[in-house]
């Protein structure tokens, strides 16, 4: 091993931790020699090319990281990426020592070190609904040359890669190749950055109707012929002949394409998928005179595919209805004329007009006009929201009342309507482990019973002697049930709608894989400011001291906080309630957990926390009140306090009480005010725990050490408002922003985004997480439960074609159908 301890240590004690190492150390190892590294390392990222198995890909992470000089090493098998830190005595010669680790596991893998910026496309795959070919397609185009990841959103019907620009140029024609392979009706063609108009909308889902209206007719021709066929047979004894012909045709128009399709998969090296099992299954139960059977089969196989189609759409539909925010355009103010444009053509600063009934089409700030907003897209809320002068205005929120004149205050792709309708619709791209678990059993499931049923058709005879024909049957049988379709379809399906329900209650979660995580949420974790408290501070008492009035302490501070965006500045400005001449300020300095310092009129002021204070060598009178206290110090005198308070939302103490009834085992709160207030607050709300007076790194210290006594499995949750909170949201396990409507901050940085201030929603996402997760419990149950009676019966002999229909195409049905409940 490395022999080595690396340590993320603060500045202020980085001198003087190495002798406190070496005590340590020697108390436990005399013997062992402790010398510092200086270390800045490099990131390295290579492409494993071929690399598609977990066990390997975990060898050859953990063989790297343990090589001298590499600090981390991950290995992402989707991209097929090694990304490694590495010092830089070490960085020139570490591509041969990985080269070898790499080979050692898997020789065929391409080992290439990246050295360029990947290309970025985008497809638009028209008409793509099965979520097992989308799974496929993903896993193909990932595969090729150049290609470094590959993502297919089947809610945007789009494929997404990372491409080397060398392959860039010609890797169109193979996606469409790899697609039409799979799914030949898809219409594939590449997505140019421009701005799409209601129109190509509408014409997409006239597609889709018309799609839906030829699979209908095409099953409604073959199920009507395939019914003359048996009447004629059973009532009018026609020949064989006959009845084989009405059998033959409708076999044709119902499963031609599933034939077809399965020879073009074989051709390419594709063997077990659904299209071969049905294909084998039914074309075999046509040889050993099965006739009706073999076209049930196809028929109701085409039935389950007809119904996933449109469950697929109908999740699609709701979560675009959903998300229907995108502004069709925006009227702007340009040299005294009104002009409808694009909105992503208006420029920030620009004047727009929003009449009642439009939405608003970008961010900003109201210049005139009062109204009533709808905000229910963002917030799942149906109270609408007043608006007035001065107040900020959301894009897509919808305009009911007054008419609004608003200054735009950022651009169309940052604002935030475009932000929730890229963070839902992408959404799907992460995966939960369930999910992956399930396309990884599929992969490794169908082989597995294509041998089985080989095996079931072909030994018993040779050992028991005869009965071919009945043997044979069997195994047809044993094929049609084993068809995974039931879990390769309705899981991912769960995980969508579970996604989509989520964004109808303003809760936006990014991902299935964080839907699945807060199924495990143990210990929450909450900032105080904005997320438990209303985050609105008023000034309600002023202390002066040392001779100053309260006037002027009041004014000292306004003057060291006129330039900060605090909340707890706006309460001092705001109870100053006048005009602040901001040119007699100057060297203006914002100190991270201790206040402001500035020069207001030649004298130095000091406006903060007792740490402040402390640091200044400021000699004070402690404020023993319950609130907010910001000490004012002016030339090292001390002037006086300002009590500032918070009010407690109205639904937190509900909030935490739900919470604890649902199943979460502890709730914390970490605040930067002082012990009175966290301890006021916490007893309000009859929270677990709580630390008062924290700096935002010993935020993360605490989570850290919460995070290292949660129940083993379990996870914890930060709650936070997304703006200070960055790097506590990124450390937890789950990362939740609290009233994240219009942060950009909260947006970014968290897993999920409340996108009101109510902490009742959260419990109203851990309820639809939960809910989700029981639904793909229930389907992975009701699918591997009744295909597993049905696989023995088959085998035994006892269940026939027409039960092996119902093992496959019915589950399949019934797990779509539960999954439509998400």
């Amino acid at each position: 091993m490395k022999q080595t301890l690396t340590i993320n240590v603060a500045p202020a004690v980085a001198n003087t931790i190495a002798s406190q190492i070496e005590t340590i150390v020697y108390s436990h190892e005399p013997g062992v020699e402790v010398q510092e590294e200086t270390i800045i390392p490099v990131t390295k990222s290579y492409l494993l090319k071929g690399l598609d198995c977990p066990n390997c890909s975990a060898k050859i992470e953990k063989e790297v990281g343990e090589l001298d000089g590499v600090q981390s090493s991950v290995v992402n098998l989707m991209k097929q990426t090694l990304t490694i830190n590495v010092t830089q005595t070490a960085a020139d010669t570490i591509a041969s020592q990985i080269e070898t680790i790499v080979h050692s596991h898997e020789p065929d893998v391409e080992v290439q070190e990246e050295t360029v910026m990947n290309v970025t496309k985008s497809y638009s795959l028209k008409g793509l609904d099965c979520p097992n070919c989308s799974a496929k397609i993903e896993k193909e185009v990932g595969e090729l040359d150049g290609v470094q990841s590959s993502v297919v959103n089947l809610m945007k019907q789009t494929l997404t890669i990372n491409v080397a620009p060398a392959a860039a140029n010609t890797i169109s024609s193979q996606i469409e190749t790899i697609v039409h392979s799979h799914e030949p009706d898809v219409e594939v063609s590449e997505i140019a950055q421009e701005y799409y108009i209601p129109a190509k909308k509408q014409d997409t889902n006239t597609s889709y109707n018309n799609e839906d209206k030829k699979l209908t007719i095409r099953l409604a021709i073959g199920a009507a012929i395939y019914g003359i066929g048996m009447a004629l047979t059973v009532f009018a004894k026609v020949p064989l002949p006959v009845e084989l012909v009405f059998l033959i045709v409708s076999y044709i128009i119902l499963g031609g394409d599933v034939v077809w399709q399965a020879v073009r998969n074989i051709s390419k090296g594709r063997v077990f998928d659904e299209h071969f099992l049905m294909s084998v299954s039914t074309i075999g139960a046509f040889v050993i005179g099965e006739y009706p059977e073999a076209v049930a089969v196809m028929l109701f196989y085409q039935v389950g595919e007809f119904f996933q189609s449109l469950a697929v759409e109908r999740s699609r539909k709701s979560i675009s209805d959903l998300m229907d925010i995108r502004p069709d355009c925006a009227t702007v103010r340009r040299n005294g004329e009104l002009i409808t444009i694009s909105p992503e053509s208006v420029a920030i600063g620009e004047i727009i007009i929003v009449k009642p009934g439009e939405k608003i089409p970008l961010d900003g700030v109201v210049l005139d006009g009062d109204s009533m907003l709808d905000t229910r897209a963002l917030t799942g809320e149906s109270v609408p929201r007043s608006v007035h002068k001065g107040d900020e205005a959301l894009s897509g929120c919808m305009n009911q009342t007054g008419v609004l004149t608003i200054k735009t205050t950022k651009a169309f792709g940052e604002s935030t309507a475009s932000k929730i309708i890229d963070l839902v619709e992408n959404a799907s791209s992460r995966k939960a482990p369930t999910e992956n678990f399930i396309t990884t059993f599929a992969r490794y499931y169908t082989p597995v019973v294509v041998i089985l049923a080989a095996i079931l058709a072909i030994l018993p005879p040779i050992l028991l002697g005869g009965g071919w024909t009945e043997w044979i049957r069997r195994g047809f049988v044993f094929l049609v049930v084993s068809c995974p379709c039931a879990l390769v379809i309705s899981i991912p399906l769960t995980f969508f709608g579970g996604i989509g329900a989520a964004s109808k209650r303003g809760v936006l979660v990014k991902g299935s894989n964080y839907l699945e995580a807060l199924n495990n949420v143990s210990i929450i974790v909450f900032d105080k400011t904005g997320t438990l408290t209303k985050g609105v501070f008023n000034v309600t008492d002023i202390l002066p001291a040392n001779g100053f009035s309260k006037e002027q302490v009041l004014e000292y501070a306004t003057q060291a906080e006129s330039f900060s965006n605090h909340p707890i500045a706006k309460s001092i400005l705001s109870a100053y309630g006048k005009e602040i001449d901001q040119s007699v300020i100057s060297d203006y300095k914002e100190i991270s957990g201790y206040g402001i310092s500035a020069m207001a009129r030649k004298k130095k002021v000091y406006a903060g926390n007792t740490k402040l204070m402390d640091s200044e060598h400021v000699e004070y009178t402690a404020c023993e009140k319950v609130g907010t206290k910001v000490y004012v110090a002016v030339d090292g005198q001390y002037a006086g306090c300002i009590l500032i308070t918070d009010e407690v939302k109205p639904d937190s103490k509900k909030a935490i009480s739900d919470l604890k009834h649902i199943g979460v085992e502890k709730t914390v709160m970490l605040t930067g005010d002082d012990e009175k207030i966290g301890k006021a607050v916490a007893e309000e709300l009859q929270l677990d725990e709580y630390y008062a007076q924290l700096f935002p790194d010993q935020k993360v210290e605490k989570v850290e050490l919460l995070d290292s006594k949660k129940r083993q499995g379990s996870k914890l949750a930060f709650v936070g408002d997304g703006i200070n909170d960055a790097p506590v949201l990124a450390r937890a396990d789950v990362g939740i922003a609290m009233g994240g409507l219009g942060s950009d901050a909260a947006i970014e940085a968290a897993d999920v985004v409340l996108m009101t201030d109510e902490p009742s929603k959260l419990v109203d996402a851990i309820d639809v997480a939960k809910a989700t997760k029981q639904i793909v419990m229930q389907n992975i149950v009701i699918a591997l439960g009744i295909k597993s009676v049905f696989l023995i019966l088959g085998a035994l002999g006892i269940a026939g074609m027409w039960e092996a229909v119902f093992g496959d195409v019915g589950v399949t049905i019934i797990a779509v159908l539960n999954a439509m409940r998400i």
